[in-house]
This record gives C-alpha cells, sequence and structure tokens, in this order.
C-alpha cells in the first residue's frame, strides 16, 4: 500500500475543498496504480470526505443543509471555541472522515459530475490534513 499525507488551509469560513485534482496526482505519483482502491481520509474530529458534485452550486447547497441540521448557536454541549463548534463535532456522523473509490487502470472510477470534497464545518481550525492511500487489487 503507498500513502501520502497533503495539508490544506480551509480559511476561517464552512467550506468544501475539491480534492480531485489531488487525488489524481497521487495516483500518477504511485507507480503500481492500475487497478486498486483509493481510500481518502481525514484525521480531524470536526471534518469530513463527501463525493458529491462541485461548482454547480451542490457544494453550498451541502453548507446549507448542514446548516440546518447543525445551527451553529449555543444548544451544543460541547461549547469550547467559537458558537456552535459542538456541530463541527457531530457533523463526521453525517459527513464521515472517509471515502474509498475504485481506481481502474490507474484512474479514478468516479460519475461524470462526481468530486471527492473534504468538507469542514470548524471555523477554528484553519489545517488540515487528509491522507491519501492506495492499495493495488
Amino acid at each position: 500500500m503507498r500513502s501520502e499525507v497533503r495539508t490544506y488551509r480551509t480559511g476561517g469560513a464552512e467550506r468544501v475543498l475539491d480534492l480531485t485534482a489531488d487525488a489524481e496526482a497521487f495516483l500518477a505519483d504511485v507507480a503500481s496504480a492500475d487497478d486498486g482502491l483509493l481510500q481518502v481520509f481525514v484525521p480531524h474530529a470536526t471534518a469530513g470526505i463527501a463525493v458529491i458534485e462541485t461548482g454547480a452550486g451542490s457544494d453550498d447547497d451541502l453548507l446549507a443543509a448542514l446548516g440546518d441540521l447543525l445551527p451553529a448557536d449555543d444548544r451544543w454541549r460541547h461549547r469550547h471555541g467559537s458558537p456552535g463548534h459542538g456541530r463541527s463535532h457531530v457533523m463526521p456522523a453525517i459527513v464521515p472522515p472517509h471515502a474509498t473509490i475504485p481506481v481502474l487502470g490507474g484512474s479514478l472510477a468516479l460519475g461524470t459530475w462526481q468530486s471527492i470534497c473534504l468538507v469542514d464545518l470548524n471555523v477554528d481550525n484553519d489545517v488540515r490534513e487528509v491522507r491519501f492511500s492506495f492499495l493495488a487489487g
């Protein structure tokens, strides 16, 4: 298995960050990347990985839906940090911290409009690590 960690800055606002090009670059660097599985994992308690369409408003819709499901208010028992920070700790139960993508012939087997995205509601921590791991088939 080949594995690599990349670091991202998500800024001080809620964000959906497209990682697809980085996933493709990682696979291009893996000489044995033919058929197998790409695992994308974010080792943070307040971030997740989603496979969604981007660029047509779906990323903003995801943030809006998470805002409806997990309001940034004072209802949360986990209260340190900015108001609503506790919701960031609940979000990975909805948007998991991982995704597994098939790789065929060295290329991601994503659907036409699918992208691999980092989802981050935590405005208190703007540095995220993402681990890309390739397991050959």
